[in-house]
């Protein structure tokens, strides 16, 4: 018992003796602790102006708060003159850190490309998009990856390194969409005409805006006609504008060929038709006896 009694004297006077150096790693640890939660405010502050997903801002806020307080413990392992065991947690958070990277190298390099868009915001939800030849409407914006839907109702995911490292189509971000029409006029007919008509008939559709201007070009000769293209700029609600740029598309069409028509215009070439008579030969052999 008196052993026991030294030993536990000597522990109790070790406790006294270290008793600052404790109270004074408590007080750090709480200090970060505030710090941390002070940061995980400010950092969801700025997430949350941009298209991320609540759950994603949520996960990068507390990502933060761990990434403080892990500091505050290895700062008060120091003040505990426990720099050992600081040392081995970060070496062997360091290797976890190179195992994972080389396991799950693709899910986190989306991670990152997901992290760096979320502050460079090249388009939100909603916006029209293309990229790698993939076409469609934003409709949930993740770390990992985008989910757009295509107009043909298919839902597509790709992955934010994607986005990130190939050119990326954003088709409604001022809100301006660009559309065309072609029509093929008769090669005797005057082309240089048909293009003043068709820009008249363009300018004067009420959903075609004047800046940018509209023009009709000559695009091509094709074997059978002259081709001539109209392009002109509308500006709708972002929501709509596959639809309303198919409408004016319809519409301009529709009055270019009614104005072509009233001015005399051909939209073909004539077509002749060659018959080939050839000779027949034919040979009348009377058989037949005279009556009587």
């Amino acid at each position: 018992m008196e052993i026991l009694y030294r030993r536990f004297e000597e522990l109790f006077e070790q406790f006294l003796e270290k008793l600052p150096e404790l109270l004074f790693a408590v007080i750090i640890l709480i200090l970060f602790h505030f710090l941390a939660k002070g940061g995980r405010k400010i950092y969801k502050n700025v997430l949350d102006k941009t298209p991320l997903t609540s759950s994603n801002v949520n996960f990068f806020g507390k990502l933060i708060y761990a990434l403080i307080f892990l500091i505050g413990i290895l700062v008060a392992l120091n003040i505990l003159g426990l720099s050992g065991i600081a040392t081995s947690i970060l070496a062997s958070g360091g290797i976890t850190a190179i195992i994972l990277g080389f396991a799950f190298k693709d899910i986190g390099e989306n991670f990152l490309a997901g992290f760096f868009m979320a502050f460079s915001r090249p388009f939100t939800s909603g916006d029209l998009i293309e990229t790698e030849g993939v076409i469609g409407r934003v409709q949930n914006i993740e770390l990992r990856h985008t989910h757009i839907r295509m107009a043909n109702g298919c839902d597509v995911f790709i992955p934010s390194s994607q986005l990130l490292a190939k050119p990326l189509y954003n088709y409604t971000r001022d809100g301006l969409r660009r559309g065309s029409f072609t029509i093929g006029i008769d090669y005797r007919d005057d082309a240089e005409k048909a293009c003043r008509i068709l820009l008249e008939v363009i300018k004067d559709n009420e959903n075609v805006v004047g800046n940018p201007d509209p023009m009709v070009q000559t695009t091509g000769f094709t074997p059978n006609f002259v081709e001539l293209t109209g392009f002109f700029w509308i500006k709708v609600d972002v929501s709509k504008q596959e639809i309303f740029l198919a409408n004016v598309k319809s519409e301009l069409m529709d009055q270019a060929r009614t104005a072509l028509v009233k001015n005399c215009f051909t939209f073909s070439s004539e077509v002749s038709t060659a018959v080939d008579m050839s000779e027949v030969n034919v040979r009348l052999d009377n058989t037949s006896k005279p009556p009587k």
